[in-house]
């Protein structure tokens, strides 16, 4: 039967239903293909109800949301990626080039685990919580601590290092945290284990080694502990006579530069024998001259330095000229330098404290006239012989070849600087006619020439 018979069929059974619904033909037709079709069976199973059963529940249409699947996470296991590497090392006795590429072809969770893998290169085992012990399980005897303190045994180590961080630059940071963390635990080692690091250290710096910037170095070993224990005297130490070997002190002194301990090296010593002579003793012993050169040179630097600033903040806060003798005195005494630095010291504390007015020639030479008239006193103190006022003449001259605008002002510094009695005649004579310093020589000879010859009559008629 047809489906077409079968709906006329129900709705004729029904005067009233046939009064208000008629189908015409064509309804009939397209319904009965739509069912007749392959989809149209696998949707409406001939088995089934056509109507919606009372007891469905009506489902909302729409588009499907995807729900997302969850991540899981690998278990936290750090004894096994330990376990792991180290059978690495094992499997490989210790070649250092077939552990670097087994590690290279390895699917272990670096990421995670980086540090963990520096403690293993270091000590042979991940270590026990708050300690540098190895902790429970098997290890490799091809460590950094295990090899003998010489470069020769220990350099390998930094060349693998290196390659590994070449492949694995992700694993950089790890490599300073465990550095960082091994060297703020230097008493936890054994002596003979320190100089290993020490040697380390010194190596991955001369190679150039990523993941070791000399801050990460050098700050972590100033804890007060280790310093009062002389454990970090004797770790630089090491450190520095390793470096030493292949490279130059200015490259050392870069190191100490970026790692903000060039102006400090007195705080590597205990705080007992934190003084430039124990500093001496103590690298000149160990054959650093070189170092115990510059560190004195730079230690003269700093005083000289310390003197100039606080006799220019007194002379602009316009202290009493007694007050800033003394204070002088003292700071020479205590910094033990030459007179002759004293001098030129002197001089450039108080010309920085002069209040230059720009272009104005003529301020500028008043301004200078002042300040020599102000502070003669001080500078008859520390001028007690001929010598050093020799000295004094020749900073006046380079304060005025340097400063273009006090060129013309020269002959008159000097002449008040004689009025004032700083200058004896025999120093302003022997400057005249044998000075040796070139610089802007001719010009202030010429222009001094009138004031000389003054002298010479002077000197005739007497």
């Amino acid at each position: 039967m047809c489906l077409e018979e079968d709906l006329e069929g129900l709705y004729s059974s029904s005067s009233t239903a046939s009064a208000y619904f008629t189908f015409p033909s064509s309804f009939f037709f397209t319904l009965d293909t739509l069912l007749r079709s392959t989809e149209s069976h696998l949707l409406f199973d001939p088995s089934s109800s056509w109507f919606m059963s009372s007891k469905e529940k009506p489902t909302l249409g729409g588009t499907r949301i995807k729900t997302r699947k969850r991540n899981i996470a690998a278990p936290l296991d750090p004894a096994a990626f330990s376990d792991a590497v180290v059978q690495i090392y094992l499997d490989n006795a210790g070649d250092l080039e077939l552990v670097a590429k087994s590690i290279e072809s390895t699917d272990l969770n670096f990421s995670r685990y980086g540090d963990i893998f520096f403690e293993v290169v270091f000590i042979g085992r991940r270590t026990q919580p708050g300690t540098v012990k190895p902790d429970e399980g098997e290890r490799h005897p091809y460590s950094v601590i295990d090899c003998e303190p010489k470069r020769e045994a220990i350099l390998p180590s930094v060349v693998y290092i290196q390659k590994i961080l070449r492949r694995r630059p992700s694993l950089i940071k790890n490599l300073e945290n465990v550095t960082r963390r091994f060297l703020q635990s230097l008493e936890l080692f054994e002596e003979n284990e320190r100089k290993k690091l020490a040697i380390f250290t010194a190596l991955a710096f001369s190679q150039k080694l990523s993941g070791l910037p000399p801050e990460t170095v050098f700050q972590p070993l100033l804890k007060d502990n280790l310093v009062a224990k002389g454990i970090v005297l004797t770790f630089v130490t090491d450190f520095f006579k390793e470096y030493l070997v292949e490279n130059s002190l200015e490259d050392l002194i870069s190191i100490l530069r970026r790692g903000k301990m060039e102006d400090n090296l007195l705080d590597f010593l205990p705080p007992v024998r934190r003084t430039a002579e124990s500093f001496a003793e103590h690298f000149t012993k160990e054959g650093l001259t070189d170092l115990v050169e510059y560190h004195s040179k730079k230690m003269f630097e700093v005083k000289l330095k310390e003197i100039k600033t606080v006799l220019t903040s007194k002379v602009t806060e316009e202290s009493s000229v007694d007050e800033v003798i003394e204070t002088v005195k003292q700071l020479v005494k205590d910094a033990k330098l030459p007179e002759i630095e004293v001098v030129r010291v002197v001089w450039d504390g108080l010309m920085d404290a002069v209040q230059w007015s720009g272009k104005n020639q003529q301020q500028n030479a008043n301004s200078v006239l002042r300040q020599v008239k102000a502070w003669a006193p001080l500078l008859n103190t520390v001028c007690s012989s001929g010598k050093l006022e020799l000295e004094l003449m020749y900073k006046v001259q380079m304060q005025c070849y340097e400063d273009a605008k006090l060129m013309k002002v020269f002959p008159e510094v000097v002449r008040s600087l004689y009025d004032l009695d700083v200058l004896a005649e025999d120093t302003i004579l022997h400057w005249f006619r044998k000075g040796t310093n070139t610089k802007g020589r001719q010009t202030f000879v010429k222009s001094l020439e009138p004031f000389v010859n003054w002298l010479e009559e002077a000197e005739e008629e007497e």
